[in-house]
């Protein structure tokens, strides 16, 4: 059974064990990476392809007859053409709660970077200004605890759960809003409603018609001065030029991104102006511990496993 990863190199840097995939696939063959115009070429005569990002169009699946399954290290599904795959009866599989444990991670560590301004105060400790200091310490930017301030969170998924978890351990108070295009829920707050009270807004909704956007200059305004916000979902969530506008004004007190509307960033960002304040962006990779990619490989490979023998674990199709 011929089979390709067409994308191997965006879920591993050579540090990951694939031995279960190729039991399962002995004629699997791994691309670091393909191009939009190879992707046809590289999956003739595949009946299994496995990618993480790269795009699989209606014409790619109608030109590969012998096609049976397209398995995804990836919840997101938009990188396959749904219609197209259950017209053709192309199975189509994806992967859930598998990076859990390093977004959480990630969303606090940048939360408490911030919190702490770390990056400023490294730079004051070593650029002379802590050694020409006339005392012990320095206290030039305001540190606060997490314990009693307010955690709003859009999308209380599997990634939103394990971020409140960890936030009621520190103390905080968890608020979740409704998510827009979906039913208000009880327990829930309308996002404007919620935007006022919190004291760090995390996002973790899919991006959707009603989502794209969902944090632009008005809900910014509508923020604590010192609020934060971190955004581990999708870049299309925040406008980016409103937010650059709210931090250089110091409108809200900062903000950590690990997703931009285009990535990789090739043309650039407002977010990347040298005067744009309390900011850390990050290169999507909050999902990115070894031990989740290791992770995403196996539940991959669980799929397959199950496909082969006429199971349905993990279909989307």
């Amino acid at each position: 059974m011929k089979a390709v990863f067409l994308d191997y190199g965006t879920v591993s840097a050579g540090d990951l064990d694939a031995s279960r995939l190729r039991s399962l696939l002995p004629a699997l063959e791994l691309l670091d990476i393909t191009p939009a115009d190879q992707v046809a070429a590289r999956i003739h005569g595949a009946e299994v392809v496995l990618t993480n990002k790269t795009q699989i169009t209606a014409a790619h699946m109608e030109g590969d007859r012998p096609l049976r399954l397209i398995s995804l290290t990836a919840t997101g599904t938009n990188a396959v053409d749904l219609d197209a795959a259950r017209r053709l009866n192309i199975a189509v599989c994806n992967i859930r709660g598998y990076c859990t444990p390093s977004v959480v991670q990630h969303v606090f560590a940048v939360m408490l970077s911030l919190t702490h301004h770390l990056r400023r105060y490294e730079q004051l400790a070593t650029d002379g200004t802590w050694a020409s200091a006339t005392q012990l310490s320095m206290l030039q930017e305001p540190i606060r605890e997490l314990a009693g301030r307010v955690l709003g969170i859009v999308g209380l998924g599997e990634l939103g759960r394990g971020v409140a978890r960890v936030a009621e351990a520190f103390g905080m108070r968890v608020l979740v809003a409704n998510r827009p295009g979906a039913a208000p829920q009880p327990g829930r707050l309308d996002l404007h409603d919620l935007l006022p009270q919190v004291d760090v807004l995390s996002l973790h909704c899919p991006l959707t018609p009603e989502t794209r956007n969902l944090i632009g200059a008005r809900e910014l305004a509508l923020m604590k001065r010192d609020a934060l916000l971190v955004n581990t979902a999708r870049g299309a969530l925040v406008d980016v030029n409103a937010l650059a506008d709210a931090l250089r004004h110091r409108r809200i007190g900062g903000a950590a991104l690990d997703v931009l509307p285009q990535e990789p960033p090739v043309d650039g960002s407002p977010l990347f102006a040298p005067d744009v304040p309390n900011l850390i962006v990050t290169p999507h990779t909050a999902w990115a511990a070894r031990e989740s990619r290791q992770r995403a490989l196996d539940e991959m490979a669980a799929n397959i496993e199950d496909f082969l023998r006429g199971g349905r674990r993990g279909r989307v199709v």
